[in-house]
């Protein structure tokens, strides 16, 4: 219905736009006559003002005023703009909203309507711009409101979006002349201009003492010592260098020195005074804006110089930004360990929409930076995790080996856990150790910690287990929080050391401190059997609860537990088959073990030997020895399928040569 004018259309009007602009025109009835030519020639669309309803005065100033309005029965907005007087600059204003009426970053001018104003014995019409309305007001009102939510690239989008609607006026011999941040409008968080091309706005707005104070910081300072100057394209780039300040700072220039009487800021101004900068502010952003209000014109940058500098900046920071991301994340926990595949994959996404970025921003970014080794081993993460692509382990262990080639170590560490538990790959408890061995040899802290880990259990090598609590020590120290957790199960089960209660209790207390997860799950173990402390099953439950909440499927199953039992809460055997259940669907062995009990023994639910029975067999089938214990019991006892006591033996018998395994 509201439609913008076209390239073409504009060529069909060209003759009688530059008609219009050669006019030495100065009575009003003249100008009066050249807005109905056009009107009458189709050159401007017209609109009955009585088809407009719901108008609401929005805005004024020395120009006019600004009405919000709708259209017959359409609920959008529209904008009519009144002019005080119909003269040349008001001309200039419509032929200047024409010429450029196509480009993104300028408001939309629909057409012309007009009423007959009150009280005027000639019938004299009040004239009307018909124009898009911004649904989100000024730039000023959107930094107020929102600018807390702004990170960087938000900002960057803003500058160039800005200085790019400027570069299209210059483009087409237009000069703003008048920027600031309440005539640069947002629709849509797009910025919009409007107000453009008249230098005698900017006049009258100085002269008038209630509009100008606000105006002063975005006017070059040239027209304060200069009456007589002429407001040019590198006024422009000046007001560009002052918006680009507001938008890193989220607050108009000299904010606390503007009164009434701001001949003291004018003349600090033309003596050099500027904002300082913001403390967060990239220091090739100042420098940019720097440039651009430079009291010099000549010195001062074109406009398209400073489109293609602030693209320019904007890549480079979403880059060192987006670096910044991909190694924290690939540095994120373990995330390549049994059973904790959604619990890591969530902590992921927590961080993303922590840092207010998506994994579809990062995951390309990632796609277009492989020479960087950190973003091969990233796309191995998503993989593995199922983040933006389907789960392919073959595919994750494909490219840890790339990235382990050129030497990543973080790579080479997941290469070693892949073999460890035939992630991607066969297992093969060799090539883990040598793997883990050769990351400790680089102090690596994981790959220190997992080689603990080999020793402890004789995985790839013989069991030692002081060796074991001597690696689990040097990853703590390390800052390793995993170290920390294995360090304090060493002293529970005097692995390598003496048993020692107090610093079980220590340990796990330190590593929940540093939020981990399996801490807390073990502190709440120590609370609620006395370990190094009284027992305070309360307490313990408390700790279950917040693993349990931070996705940990473990602690599910140790709430669970609790409720099961009546553990520091009040006994409920549906909750407890509910939080078993959640567990089980996440892929937790032990969940789905204690799911298999329940069903079983009827805890939570309706007994169902049949479903006990499949429970244990998916868990034998991840090769657990609790599952395979399980379910040779059920053959010797004929749990939901028939009695096979050879069966029932020979599942024994694996589950007692895995062992420890």
């Amino acid at each position: 219905m509201f439609s913008a004018v076209s390239p073409f259309f504009l060529k069909k009007t060209a003759i009688k736009i530059n008609y219009i602009k050669m006019q030495g025109i100065n009575n009003a009835n003249n100008w009066t006559n050249l807005i109905e030519d056009a009107i009458s020639k189709n050159h401007i669309k017209y609109y009955e003002y009585d088809h407009f309803y719901n108008i609401k005065e929005v805005g004024s100033g020395s120009f006019g005023k600004v009405y919000r309005a709708n259209w017959k029965n359409s609920q959008k907005y529209l904008v009519l703009k009144s002019f005080v007087n119909v003269n040349k600059t008001s001309i200039k204003e419509i032929v200047h909203e024409r010429d450029v009426d196509f480009y993104e970053n300028v408001i939309r001018f629909y057409g012309i309507t007009s009423y007959n104003k009150e009280n005027q014995d000639d019938n004299s019409k009040e004239y009307l711009l018909v124009m898009e309305y911004a649904d989100s007001g000024t730039l000023q009102d959107h930094l107020k409101e929102h600018f807390k939510s702004l990170n960087w690239k938000d900002k960057f989008d803003l500058a160039i979006q800005l200085a790019h609607a400027v570069s299209c006026l210059h483009d087409e011999g237009i000069m703003h002349r008048g920027l600031h941040s309440k005539n640069v409008l947002i629709h849509q968080n797009t910025i919009k201009l409007t107000d453009f091309g008249l230098s005698k706005k900017v006049d009258e707005e100085l002269k008038s003492r209630s509009d100008s104070s606000g105006i002063i910081p975005y006017v070059d300072p040239k027209k304060f010592k200069l009456q007589k100057y002429s407001l040019s394209k590198k006024s422009d780039v000046y007001s560009i260098g002052v918006l680009l300040w507001e938008i890193s700072s989220g607050r108009p220039p000299f904010k606390e020195r503007l009164t009434s009487d701001s001949s003291d800021l004018i003349v600090q101004i033309q003596k050099g005074l500027r904002e300082v900068p913001i403390s967060d502010t990239p220091s090739a952003y100042v420098d940019l804006y720097t440039k651009c209000w430079n009291g010099e014109p000549d010195n001062r940058p074109t406009i398209h110089q400073v489109v293609t500098k602030l693209k320019e900046l904007k890549e480079n920071k979403i880059n060192d930004d987006f670096r910044v991301i991909v190694d924290e994340i690939v540095n994120l926990s373990n995330k390549i360990e049994d059973n904790v595949d959604e619990e890591e994959k969530q902590n992921i996404l927590d961080y993303f929409n922590n840092h207010n970025v998506t994994s579809q921003e990062i995951y390309n970014w990632s796609l277009n930076n492989q020479n960087y080794s950190n973003s091969i081993v990233l796309l191995g993460d998503f993989n593995y995790l199922g983040i933006e692509i389907n789960v392919n382990k073959n595919k994750a262990f494909e490219l840890y080996q790339t990235a382990a080639i050129l030497g990543n170590i973080i790579a080479q560490y997941n290469l070693g856990c892949c073999y460890k538990y035939g992630k991607g790959v066969d297992k093969d408890y060799d090539k883990a150790f040598n793997i883990f061995k050769k990351s400790a040899e680089k102090s690596h802290p994981k790959g220190i910690n997992h080689l603990g880990y080999c020793y402890k259990y004789g995985l790839g090598t013989n069991v030692n287990e002081k060796k074991a609590f001597e690696l689990y020590k040097k990853a703590a120290n390390l800052g390793n929080v995993f170290g920390l957790v294995n360090l304090g199960n060493c002293y529970f089960s005097g692995i390598g050391t003496s048993a020692d209660e107090e610093m079980v209790f220590k340990l796990h207390q330190e590593a929940t401190n540093l939020g981990n997860t399996y801490g807390m799950i073990n502190l709440g173990s120590c609370y609620k059997t006395g370990i190094g402390t009284r027992v305070d099953k309360q307490k313990a439950f408390e700790l279950f609860q917040k693993a349990a909440n931070l996705g940990n499927t473990n602690g599910i199953i140790n709430l669970g537990n609790c409720y099961r039992r009546g553990i520091g809460t009040c006994a409920d055997e549906e909750k407890a088959f509910e939080l078993y259940q959640k567990a089980a669907d996440i892929g937790n062995i032990f969940g789905i073990i204690n799911l298999g009990v329940c069903y079983q023994n009827g805890i939570g639910t309706s007994v169902n030997m049949q479903k006990a029975f499949e429970l244990y067999q998916k868990a034998a089938n991840l090769e657990n020895v609790d599952g395979i214990n399980y379910l040779g019991n059920c053959y010797r006892y004929g749990i939901g399928t028939n009695v096979d006591e050879r069966k029932a033996f020979e599942l024994y018998q694996k589950a007692e040569n895995l062992g420890v395994r």
